[in-house]
């Protein structure tokens, strides 16, 4: 997922244990009483839908880690673990078995059971039937549900009583215990809704028209009040059975200038902000040196990769040699420095360096002007008369770059791009949009001119189905499910995500991930800028709060949060 998408979860690399950075240690201060009425958090998203399984969106995930409860989730030692369900599948406990398909294909044959006591915040029970109609609203493609990779692999969910089912695969995969994305759906709000018109179901879904419904939140807490734009109030779930949060209710501002963010903290009307999706590294940073030790910080290295996305359907961008020039022209280390005081790498791609699967070798874009120049002549773009490049047709070498408005860093970015890129005679149109409206409609529909910055979060080992697949670009037909955003269509690379998955043994998945990596890194759908740290600051008598540097947010343990 990233801060406008995110993938699903996959098999956690041991060599990433410890990458965590150390919290400061924290000031005494009088303990405050076990219990506080608010917490008062900063964001700098307001999400475009709150249904679960409908777009990805940095500031949903968060949102929604307080008020659902998925079946699994990795957690802040990258550990797989179950959050509603009683334990995790396996061969050796028997509720993992191999089987044959009707189609005689390798298959899986799982069994989950919910925990007993797990119900929604209206004191109903959540049952087998909620992940029945989840799993069935999935299955119906023209819903728009994504991932949708896991809806066509499990061709059969079957209920065994009200809290077990068992679901049929049509492939053994090595990270089969995982799932994801798919958590039950409230099937008495939800199903007739659906069933009146599947198509037109993401409009109609209670989880917008009626947020604050007790009936759609399972987690310690539910959305008991929203405003529109600006921000969510939580209360806590009445009907919780896990351990109490010591916060009566929390609430969550939307702040999209990160400006004004950072001001509304030091004012006192924000307790924290939340490191998932805050304040850019740089002005965190610089914060830090202000403000003393009034606040914590953590700076968290993780697998979130800030990029650009091209949208390879423009003609101007149909051609490898200009997607390369761009890179070239890039001085991506120069940036990291100035802005970031080197504490963000390079990246060469979407996959983190201290991942067991990444390459090494892979072909590098350091910054040479003069190559990105020579590339741009190959590919038959001439200097103009005002210094922008002309292919032989007179039209101008002139893209529309696009991210997240109000987030100070991105734009400081792109202004920094932009001249980089008009030294070597490529005109970038900077035209920004509030992240609701970029993500939701925007990027998501694959309505962008040409470049959109933004950013993945993933865990490790993540095969990027859903970014690179072939099956995975969005289309009306699929309701845009999908965040093949770049629109990017290569035979091989299809193969080779559909291989990696099935492939068991981490030595043979190896030379599979290095073709993937290399061939990408040669066609760069996608420019790859810096792995992204996060910065969190918290109050001085908050403890608990994980970061877990990965797509499953430090929302998700909310109950192990405390008061010092």
């Amino acid at each position: 997922m990233g801060d406008g998408g995110c993938g699903v979860p996959r098999t956690l690399a041991a060599v990433l244990a410890g990458s965590l950075a150390a919290v400061p240690a924290m000031a005494q201060a009088p303990a405050p009483s076990a219990t506080r009425p608010l917490l008062t958090i900063g964001i700098n998203q307001y999400p475009g839908t709150f249904h679960p399984n409908i777009e990805s969106m940095a500031a949903k995930a968060y949102i929604l880690g307080f008020v659902r409860r998925p079946v699994t989730a990795y957690d802040a030692d990258w550990a797989l673990a179950c959050l509603s369900c009683e334990r995790l599948p396996s061969f050796g406990n028997g509720d993992a078995a191999r089987e044959t398909t009707p189609d005689g294909k390798p298959g899986l044959r799982l069994t989950y059971r919910l925990r007993e006591g797990e119900r929604w915040a209206d004191g109903t029970p959540v049952t087998a039937e909620d992940l029945r109609f989840a799993w069935e609203a999935g299955r119906a493609f023209e819903t728009g549900f994504g991932p949708a990779e896991f809806y066509r692999s499990a061709y059969e969910l079957i209920v065994v009583d009200a809290r077990t089912v068992t679901l049929r695969l049509d492939k053994v995969t090595y990270d089969f215990a995982s799932l994801g994305d798919f958590q039950p759906l409230p099937a008495r709000i939800e199903r007739p809704r659906w069933e009146a018109d599947r198509q037109g179901y993401r409009n109609r879904t209670a989880y917008d028209t009626e947020t604050a419904n007790p009936g759609l939140w399972n987690g310690p807490y539910r959305i008991a009040a929203v405003q529109p734009g600006a921000g969510v109030t939580l209360e806590r779930n009445a009907h919780w059975a896990g351990a109490k949060p010591p916060f009566e209710r929390i609430a969550i501002r939307t702040v999209e200038n990160t400006a004004a963010l950072e001001a509304q903290l030091l004012a006192g009307q924000l307790d924290m902000i939340a490191g998932e999706l805050g304040l850019p590294l740089e002005q965190a940073l610089a914060l830090q040196k202000r403000s003393g030790e009034r606040f914590r910080f953590a700076f968290t290295p993780g697998l979130t990769y800030e990029h650009i996305d091209l949208n390879l359907d423009n003609p101007l961008l149909a051609d490898r040699r200009v997607r390369q020039a761009l890179l070239l022209a890039a001085d991506r280390r120069q940036i990291v420095e100035r802005l970031y005081e080197g504490r963000q790498p390079v990246a060469e791609g979407g996959v983190h360096p201290r991942d067991r699967m990444y390459d090494d070798g892979l072909p590098g874009y350091p910054f040479d002007p003069a190559r990105a120049a020579a590339l741009l002549e190959e590919a038959g773009w001439r200097p103009g008369p005002d210094g922008i490049r002309r292919n032989a047709a007179g039209e101008r070498l002139s893209l529309e770059f696009m991210t997240t408005a109000g987030n100070r860093s991105r734009e400081q970015v792109q202004q920094i791009l932009a001249g980089m890129w008009k030294a070597v005679g490529v005109e970038a149109r900077i035209r920004n949009e509030p992240p609701r409206v970029f993500f939701g409609e925007t990027v998501s529909k694959r309505r962008f001119g040409a470049m959109a910055m933004f950013a993945w979060i993933s865990s490790p080992e993540n095969v990027p189905r859903s970014t690179f697949h072939s099956d995975e670009i969005p289309r009306p037909e699929r309701n845009w499910s999908g965040q093949n955003y770049t629109g990017y269509r290569d035979a091989e690379v299809d193969r080779l995500i559909e291989e990696i998955p099935v492939t068991l043994e981490p030595e043979a998945r190896r030379p599979l991930w290095s073709a993937l990596q290399r061939r990408i890194a040669t066609d760069l759908p996608a420019l790859p800028l810096w792995h992204r740290a996060d910065a969190h600051v918290w109050p001085r008598w908050l403890e608990g709060v994980r970061p877990t540097g990965h797509q499953n947010y430090s929302s998700l343990w909310v109950s192990e949060w405390r008061l010092r």
